[in-house]
């Protein structure tokens, strides 16, 4: 366990990136989605572990055990973020895996800095192209879906925390994918981030536009996304991405829903490390 320093804030502190280093081989850096941390990864870091990868996996700042700074939660920070770390660690061949939010810091990464060190990404539920509804993206999620997240954070940041994770992982009155346990985690987590990076990362997930970072994108690429995700959808993101980025890999997981690290868990790592390679 250890921290890199990202540069300072706009008041002068110091920003540190919290992250954990396991095991030994090729690298894979896996990027959390909104607003968990990196341990949301726990089933996926020890079995790329155990399978021989260098797995290192990070908390973005205002989340888990970063800074909490006042601002920079818009992606070129986030992307800046991800690339003090890759070049404190001196990373090459890298694998980048972006669960939801952390897709975007992989799209952005690539459209700033380019893909000298990556050796493949995968974005998992991941928010590219763009999840705005807007005149050129009319297809994309209306504003004032956005606009209700925002005020259910500002009104009762813990209920809707609660509220919000039984869509991320399907939980209905007559479905039950993930054990009560796991909602007590998910809810935790949520709640120790800190409250206005919470809020402003809903503005940053929701109106970056990604489009022309993917285009940028030429190593090999998955994209895995759930058919039921209510979070972020997948026709307006995974479906879209697979087709922008040429050569995409697409794979559709039936009925899962957003949070599908964990409800279907085996399957997402069985999937990553075949694309890794053993």
């Amino acid at each position: 366990m250890a921290h890199i320093n990202a540069g300072n804030d706009a008041a002068g502190h110091p920003v540190n990136i919290f992250y954990e280093d396991w095991g030994q081989g090729a690298p894979v850096v896996l990027i959390h989605g909104w607003p968990l941390d990196h341990t949301m990864w726990e089933h996926q870091a020890v079995a790329l572990a155990k399978a021989g990868k260098r797995v290192i996996a990070y908390d973005r700042r205002g989340f888990g055990r970063s800074s909490r700074p006042w601002g920079g939660y818009d992606y070129d920070t986030l992307a800046a973020d991800l690339n003090a770390l890759l070049t404190e660690l001196d990373l090459t061949g890298v694998t980048l895996v972006g669960f939801s939010m952390g897709g975007g810091e992989i799209a952005r990464y690539i459209g700033n800095y380019g893909q000298a060190r990556l050796a493949r990404v995968a974005f998992v539920s991941a928010v590219p192209p763009y999840m705005l509804q807007t005149s050129d993206n009319p297809d994309g999620v209306p504003q004032k879906v956005f606009d209700g997240m925002h005020e259910g954070i500002v009104k009762d940041r813990f209920a809707f925390l609660e509220s919000f994770s039984k869509d991320f992982y399907g939980q209905s009155m007559i479905s039950h994918p993930v054990s009560q346990a796991v909602l007590n985690w998910n809810q935790t987590v949520t709640s120790l981030a800190a409250p206005n990076a919470t809020d402003d990362c809903v503005t940053s997930f929701s109106s970056t536009d990604f489009r022309d970072d993917l285009k940028k994108v030429t190593v090999p690429t998955l994209v895995i996304h759930g058919d039921k995700d209510q979070t972020v959808p997948f026709p307006v993101s995974g479906e879209r991405t697979a087709k922008m980025v040429a050569g995409a890999e697409l794979k559709v997981y039936e009925g899962a829903p957003h949070g599908l690290f964990f409800t279907e868990k085996d399957k997402l790592t069985k999937d990553l490390l075949t694309f890794i390679g053993h």
